[in-house]
């Protein structure tokens, strides 16, 4: 019998097990994919917005200025990459001004300071701005994350203070029984009092399944990652004024200095749909250069894709099933769920805590283990750390300068690491100019050799992602 299974472990659910891992509670995480952060947790602008945007009133405007607040403890408790860098909303018209001033007046609805800026003020802060740019909303608290480190600390710390995390399994079927709930996955069969269905893109199918109804539509969008630059580009986040698409275009910094542009915002039918295509980049190339100069489009190093779960009412549902007590709908989290992640999760308890007596525990602990980061230490440190550990020395990534000792630290943490995607989303082999070219068969020997895989099985990242297709009589791999 479990007290609370949690659906889901992207950063929503990451979050809530994290926090939930404070009560003395049996609590599991299913997640039907390989690792945690896989889908739309993974694929985004990486960006802790700072809550002027969204309507006065509703939970997205309360839940993204209190989630927003939350992140420099959080950051400093886990050990992930935060930086408070703000942002500026860029407008070209008289009429943009006034656009810009209405954005400033719901700020202050929401609790969020922004500065108005001439023209003058705007290029002082980013001079590589198009030359028609004439006014700015300055919003200092925005900030960027690294989002794959975030939702990973979350589980790893939620699972150092008790939680239980089960990759690879779906849930199939869940049944209400009297006072508690059943369910069944590819793999087993669980009782459990409570349920929280935090399964991003799936969570209408898992609401489904004990009769509700909840209206989830993917839309997606596409972006361009830029290399490391010799001179910075930007360095706030640069978004255009928003519209009923949501923010729009954007240019933000990496918390690992890299750029990213886009996304693009489309409905699409499929929940697998991470593809791109020519005439939607060109437009996203094409809308950027409307906001900055000279991008240096040739620096580009990777496009991908991401979906977002957006719901009809454009607000976030975080409830006890109207039907179903104690069963939990998370759902309809787009942006700014990100900034929001940490503050939905305690909405969510303090709505459990209504009807459930939950226990502190006395010994929850909420720190992370730090683990050591080679890249831009002084080379006196780095000198020590190679004597105390050889393997430190051997550079696995050449373009991140990631080290074998890095990679096999992160790999033998709380949750299970056994794909390369799995690595690249922790310590970034392969995030670097080259994508993988040099670095991914070191890093697949690594996985091979410390947990003793069968090289067939190995995956990149998701489910039917095996790296190699066969072994040849040659006795060399062919990749597929």
């Amino acid at each position: 019998m479990w007290d609370v299974i949690i659906i889901g472990a992207g950063v929503i659910g990451a979050s809530i097990a994290r926090e939930i891992s404070r009560y003395e509670l049996k609590t599991l995480v299913i997640e039907k994919e390989e690792d945690v952060c896989e889908v739309t947790s993974m694929a985004n602008s990486g960006i802790v917005h700072s809550g002027y945007d969204p309507k006065p009133g509703s939970l997205k405007a309360k839940l993204n200025v209190i989630g927003n607040g939350l992140f420099d403890r959080l950051s400093m408790e886990l050990g992930f990459d935060f930086k408070r860098i703000g942002s500026i909303t860029i407008g070209k018209t008289e009429e943009d001004l006034a656009t810009l001033k209405r954005l400033q007046k719901n700020g202050i609805e929401n609790g969020v300071k922004t500065i108005i800026l001439d023209k003058e003020e705007l290029f002082l802060l980013e001079p590589n701005l198009a030359l028609d740019a004439k006014y700015g909303l300055l919003a200092e608290s925005a900030g960027i994350v690294n989002p794959f480190e975030y939702t990973v600390a979350l589980m790893e710390n939620a699972i150092f203070n008790g939680v239980k995390l089960n990759l690879e399994e779906e849930v199939l079927k869940i049944s209400k029984l009297e006072n508690t709930y059943k369910i069944i996955t590819n793999k087993n069969e669980y009782i459990t009092k409570i349920v929280i269905n935090a399964a991003g893109l799936n969570s209408g199918d898992v609401a489904g399944m004990v009769g509700s109804s909840i209206d989830i539509r993917p839309r997606k969008g596409e972006y361009f990652v830029l290399n490391h630059l010799n001179k910075p580009l930007i360095s706030h986040v640069i978004f255009p004024l928003p519209s009923e698409k949501g923010k729009g275009i954007l240019l933000t910094p990496t918390t690992s200095n890299n750029y990213l542009i886009g996304p693009s915002s489309e409905y699409v039918s499929s929940l697998d749909d991470f593809s791109t295509d020519t005439l939607t980049l060109e437009k996203v190339r094409s809308d950027a250069n409307n906001l900055v100069k000279d991008i240096p489009f040739n620096e580009v190093i990777r496009t991908f894709a991401g979906l977002r779960a957006v719901n009809s009412k454009r607000d976030f549902i975080i409830e006890e099933d109207k039907i179903n007590p104690n069963f939990y709908q998370v759902a309809g989290i787009e942006s700014p769920g990100l900034a929001s992640s940490y503050a939905i999760a305690l909405y969510l308890i303090d709505i459990i805590k209504k009807k459930n007596n939950l226990i502190t525990k006395k010994d929850f602990v909420p720190y992370r283990k730090p683990y050591i980061k080679l890249k831009g230490l002084p080379l006196e440190e780095k000198q020590k750390i190679y004597e105390k550990n050889p393997k430190y020395g051997r550079i696995i990534c050449r373009c991140e300068q990631i080290s074998e000792a890095e990679i096999l630290d992160v790999i033998h943490r709380e949750i299970p690491v056994k794909t390369i995607r799995g690595v690249k989303k922790r310590i970034r082999p392969g995030f670097g100019k080259c994508q993988g070219g040099f670095c991914e068969s070191l890093v697949f020997e690594l996985l091979k050799n410390e947990f003793d895989l069968d090289p067939l099985k190995i995956k990149y990242g998701r489910k039917n992602s095996e790296v190699i297709k066969k072994i040849t009589k040659e006795g060399q791999n062919e990749k597929l």
